[in-house]
């Protein structure tokens, strides 16, 4: 059996490595469009702060995969699927052939279209490449302004800070964190940054980048500016679904899949980032490592393996503290209930979702041991209705739930 797998990132990387432990015999080919292997790409910050050399990024040496019968192929980008004669083409022309293939193809990042843009200075981050640019950059400036208050945003902002850039971040929402943090807890996690130095705008739309040629900040509406030499874009992600929808594939945001990771297409399998499955798109790592290994199975054995989504877990780990997010987290639905605890002075912040007596989310900062049990509780569905507000109590043991 000849596979295809086209990304080399978490998603790509981790389907080899089944297919290779359930098949090896096969024949298993591994695309990736950029120059390196499988990297830590949520560790790109810590190389940009210093604080990670690159070498240390790399998951596995390239050796791991020639012993397991992968042969990764790295700089070679997928431009066209001929489903009819299986066979990819690459963009220098050169063709490979195969029996089931995997669309593992991510996410770019997306800039909006503002004037200024193109100015020198002027980045988003995603790959290796664009985090070692944004490093040399930043030993030119002493400044920089980080467009976009989410994960990565926020992340990159305290790795240009760490680098001696004075950062200021300004995010368009009310508050950081939109999609993972009500406002309360945002509270919290604003005042801790601000504690860790770096200066925070909310509420706030980007309208241009100012400079002759070269950065030096930007224009918020309202004529208010904020000065800035390195300028970051970390404003979201669009799913790659150019090559499977060019291939004729069903796409919508991502590349449609149903609960064997199957595209419309019986021998195309997709996982990861631009991955859409019941209507959602993760683009967070734990999903991609799921849906890579159910994918993976059914390339296999067809039908051997199902998906049924996964419970979201977003980490944000800054000087001091640790936000964990699990599974809606927001709660807006009905008959949702919000357990809290707040302390602002402490930069404590405790926040669970419940439904139906069920917990289906919750906001943990610097409560790690608690994330682990709560995220079993989600999953498992465990009642705990007759708890009520001791669920929020330091002195009740949630683990006792799980019994």
């Amino acid at each position: 059996m000849r596979y295809a797998i086209v990304g080399s990132g978490v998603a790509g990387t981790t389907a080899a490595q089944t297919i290779a432990r359930a098949d090896p015999s096969g024949e298993i080919d591994l695309f990736g469009g950029e120059a390196y292997p499988y990297y830590r790409r949520p560790q790109l910050w810590a190389l940009i702060a210093g604080e990670l050399e690159q070498d240390a990024l790399y998951y596995r040496p390239v050796d791991w995969y020639a012993k397991r019968g992968i042969r990764l192929r790295l700089g070679s980008n997928v431009a066209a699927i001929d489903r009819d004669g299986h066979r990819l083409t690459m963009d220098d022309g050169s063709t490979s052939a195969y029996d089931r293939v995997l669309l593992a193809t991510g996410a770019r990042p997306f800039v909006p279209p503002i004037a200024g843009v193109q100015k020198e200075g002027v980045f988003a981050l995603r790959t290796l490449d664009d985090a070692l640019a944004i490093k040399a950059y930043a030993q030119e400036v002493e400044s920089a302004v980080v467009v976009g208050g989410g994960l990565l945003g926020l992340e990159t902002a305290r790795a240009l800070n760490a680098a001696g850039l004075e950062v200021t971040v300004v995010e368009f929402y009310t508050h950081l964190l939109p999609r993972q943090l009500d406002v309360e807890g945002a509270a919290v996690l604003q005042a801790l940054l601000e504690e860790q130095g770096l200066r925070i705008i909310t509420g706030a739309r980007t309208e241009a980048v100012m400079g002759n040629g070269r950065a030096s900040g930007i224009k918020l509406q309202g004529d208010v500016q904020v000065g800035g030499g390195l300028i970051l874009f970390s404003t979201g992600v669009r799913c790659e679904v150019a090559l499977a929808k060019a291939a004729g594939l069903q796409t919508n945001r991502g590349i449609i899949v149903d609960s064997h990771l199957e595209t419309s297409d019986e021998d195309i399998f997709a996982a990861g980032d631009s991955t859409e499955f019941r209507g959602r798109v993760y683009g967070i790592i734990p999903p991609a490592i799921e849906q890579a290994r159910v994918a993976a199975a059914n390339m296999v054995d067809p039908g051997s393996a199902s998906y049924a989504g996964s419970v979201p877990l977003t980490i944000l780990k800054v000087a001091g503290a640790e936000l964990t997010s699990i599974g809606d987290s927001l709660g807006q639905g009905e008959d949702v209930v919000a357990l809290r605890h707040m302390d602002l002075p402490a930069r404590h912040y405790r926040k669970l979702v419940l439904q139906h007596g069920r917990i289906i989310g919750a906001i943990l900062l610097n409560d790690r041991d608690r994330a682990k049990i709560v995220r079993q509780l989600i999953e498992r569905g465990v009642d705990v209705s007759a708890r009520g507000e001791q669920l929020l109590d330091d002195r009740f043991d949630l683990g006792s739930l799980l019994h």
